[in-house]
């Protein structure tokens, strides 16, 4: 049965300021941007090749010609022709760099996990690359790309390195859409690695805290008394991200089986985690259950959790320096130098994979009963009249 045709209003075009993709049927759609530009798309497929075919901004390209250009591309598309190879010249010259960016950024919003991921492609593409964003995407070449690379490639590679790969996606995107031709002028490897100097940035580790020095810091933690401190304390027994931590629900506490199941939409690797918790754990969710919040480390406003820098500035007044996420690492090495459990569990503690494929595929189960007493001992000894113990798992 043939989708409905002709579902957007003249009205709603000119008016519709939410980010997103808009269908008018048939192929064509409507493109929201996050500043709440609009413009149009038509999608068809040729030889078993899905397209994107741009049609211009909303504010120049009315509603009723942007039906009109779609009908002619299909017209086109049945005839056995390639609509893009054969639409004016100046029509695909009408697409900037800019508007390129805001397409490509509001095509695939939807499926970033994380907000911020949205927020981060802006400011590099529009506001780093601000110098090539009135260019017409068609005429972007190597030296406009080289003129915003360079004053940054070595000052701050990682950056740098960031904003060239996004550059080049876009274009990559503008060229299927057929606003642009030609090589890619962002590609790395066989193009702009002859004309950049490699830049080999040293990989960061979060700073962290040995783990003899873990059980006083503990102790200190403990006195402190307070939303963040407690907080802390759950993410240092949990080997936790922080992200995790503030994001905590009651829904997600089996207090029964003392277990925290963190699902996959807050995890990184996009995969249910189960964190085994310990006594110290428990008694820290029962305090905070009397709060009333549907979090469990409510933040100051309500029905808010914790700030995400609530627990890193409760740390800097303990441990200059040191960062909440670094107690994964004082975590990994006490477990990798204290006990004798295998490097699959203590990985697993973690949430991280270990092995291939073929490996990983036969290893169904999450070894919950072993970290549990992982974990259990790694409370044991952060606890000050264990400190003294050396752990040993059978």
């Amino acid at each position: 049965m043939p989708r409905a045709r002709s579902r957007l209003s003249a009205r709603f075009v000119q008016t519709v300021t939410v980010p997103g993709r808009y269908a008018d049927g048939g192929g064509l759609y409507l493109l929201v941007d996050q500043a709440g530009n609009r413009r149009w798309l038509y999608r068809y497929t040729r030889n078993k090749r899905t397209r994107d075919m741009g049609l211009g901004p909303a504010r120049d390209v009315s509603l009723a010609r942007a039906r009109e250009l779609a009908e002619d591309a299909r017209r086109a598309t049945r005839e056995g022709i390639d609509p893009i190879e054969v639409r004016p010249t100046a029509q695909r010259q009408a697409v900037t760099f800019r508007e390129a960016a805001e397409a490509y950024i509001a095509a695939h919003a939807p499926g970033w996990r994380n907000p911020k991921h949205v927020a981060q492609w802006r400011t590099t593409l529009l506001e780093q690359a601000a110098a090539i964003g009135r260019l017409p995407v068609d005429k972007v070449d190597t030296e406009a790309v080289l003129m915003v690379l360079r004053p940054i490639w070595l000052a701050t590679p990682e950056t740098a390195s960031r904003l060239r790969g996004r550059i080049e996606r876009v274009l990559d995107a503008a060229k299927a859409a057929g606003d642009r031709s030609g090589e890619n002028p962002a590609r790395w490897r066989g193009h702009l690695d002859h004309l950049l100097p490699r830049s080999r940035p040293g990989r960061t580790h979060h700073a962290a805290l040995p783990w003899p020095e873990a059980p006083a810091l503990l102790i200190r933690l403990r006195a402190l008394r307070s939303i963040s401190a407690a907080a802390l304390e759950w993410t240092i027994l949990t080997a936790a991200r922080t992200g995790e931590t503030i994001g905590a629900t009651w829904a997600e506490i089996d207090f029964e089986a003392r277990v925290w199941t963190v699902p996959a939409s807050r995890m990184k690797a996009g995969r249910e985690h189960r964190v085994p918790l310990c006594r110290r754990c428990m008694a820290i969710a029962a305090g905070m259950r009397q709060m009333g919040s549907p979090y469990v480390f409510p933040g100051g406003r309500t029905g808010r959790p914790l700030s995400n820098m609530a627990m890193a500035e409760t740390l800097k007044h303990l441990a200059p320096g040191i960062t909440v996420h670094g107690f994964r690492s004082t975590f990994r090495d006490w477990a990798g130098d204290r006990t004798n459990m295998s490097r699959e569990v203590i990985e697993a503690a973690l949430a991280h994979r270990v092995g291939d494929a073929t490996e990983l595929a036969y290893r169904r189960q999450d070894a919950l009963e072993k970290r549990r007493r992982l974990m259990d001992a790694w409370a044991a000894f952060l606890d000050a009249e264990a400190a003294a113990k050396i752990v040993r798992l059978g």
